[in-house]
């Protein structure tokens, strides 16, 4: 996906409150964040920054009340592709001028104070981020009186790419490790499988307008995939992106078949052999039938290995519509052949 189109699509995940809740409780680790009530989280409409500055960060900053009183809770979210050196920096001038802001409208904290600000760079380019945090690590060595002059910044870095696999799947429920679970998917039907999880768990009316961001997200996601492209009407809706992007992987496992029978042909023409041919075409039905039923039984494996052209096909046919490997090998009289016969008494 473009990376203009990247981060408007980020920009309306996190336009979402459930999404920027389960961000800071799953990516920020502190027991006083853990504690606010989300449930009064809100966007900040701010005038606080130029014209181009606010096209990149209105409509990613919300406040939420503390459990320690209505202290409001300022979060600064911004999304980058390029690693900025110079992001302490700029998240120092976005804080001020988000001061200003809030001195003008005369929103301050009780006793006329500033409200606490949680600046937060979320991140999603390939390489790791490797700018400074702090302002202070931008600044050359100081003499002693100099130092505690010197204005300070510090922001939380949630590097997307960082996190293992294994540390995303740990935070079931989460929707902001969802996401970026997704972007790592690297087949249609791992997409699909991850929507109907997504969709199940995403049914109670409070996730209405998380459900329908996320659909939107995602349809941008497929249709802008460099390894596959899959071009979906307009939707608004997990469950119609589901039904839709089942019924588009159907088309895509048959394609995906149609070029591995041509790649074992091909494999076939430069051994000289019609054995390339059926190569080819059982790896292609043993990877689909793995990616639809889980590990292959010995006796699966022993047929594919004996099989010939024509039963290759019929089996390629069933595997689409088949709820079991039985159903993929049933003969017409029933049992599936060359699976282990019925025990005897």
């Amino acid at each position: 996906m473009p990376a203009r189109d990247h981060d408007s699509g980020y920009k309306l995940l996190f336009s979402d409150p459930l999404m920027v809740r389960d961000l800071v409780r799953g990516f920020v680790d502190d027991p006083w964040l853990q504690r606010l009530d989300f449930s009064t989280l809100e966007p900040v409409k701010g005038h606080y920054v130029s014209e181009d500055m606010r096209q990149r960060a209105d409509d990613v900053v919300w406040r939420v009340k503390s459990g320690e009183g209505w202290v409001y809770l300022y979060l600064l979210i911004e999304f980058q592709h390029a690693i900025d050196r110079f992001m302490a920096l700029r998240m120092l001038v976005y804080v001020g001028l988000l001061y200003q802001d809030l001195i003008r409208q005369k929103q301050l904290a009780p006793g006329g104070q500033l409200p606490p600000v949680l600046p937060i760079v979320l991140y999603n380019g390939e390489r790791r981020w490797r700018a400074p945090t702090t302002l202070a690590a931008l600044l050359p060595p100081l003499p002693a009186f100099l130092k505690p002059l010197q204005p300070q910044m510090r922001y939380v870095l949630i590097d997307e790419g960082a996190y293992p696999d294994e540390t995303l799947r740990g935070l079931p429920q989460n929707l902001a490790a969802a996401i970026f679970q997704a972007e790592r998917l690297q087949t249609p039907a791992a997409i699909q499988d991850f929507v109907a999880r997504l969709e199940a768990e995403t049914r109670a009316p409070a996730f209405a307008r998380v459900r329908r961001i996320v659909a939107i997200w995602l349809r941008a996601v497929l249709r802008h995939n460099r390894t596959y492209a899959i071009d979906l009407p307009e939707l608004d809706d997990l469950q119609e992106l589901n039904t839709m992007l089942s019924q588009r992987i159907e088309k895509w496992a048959k394609d995906y078949l149609a070029a591995g029978e041509q790649k074992g042909r091909m494999e076939g023409r430069v051994e000289g052999l019609q054995q390339g041919v059926l190569r080819g075409e059982t790896r292609v039905l043993a990877r689909l039938l793995t990616r639809r039923f889980g590990e292959l039984p010995g006796w699966v494996e022993a047929r594919l290995n004996a099989a010939t052209e024509a039963q290759l096909e019929a089996w390629s046919d069933a595997v689409l519509d088949a709820r079991s490997l039985d159903e993929v090998f049933a003969e017409p009289q029933g049992r599936p052949a060359g699976s282990p016969p019925p025990a005897s008494h």
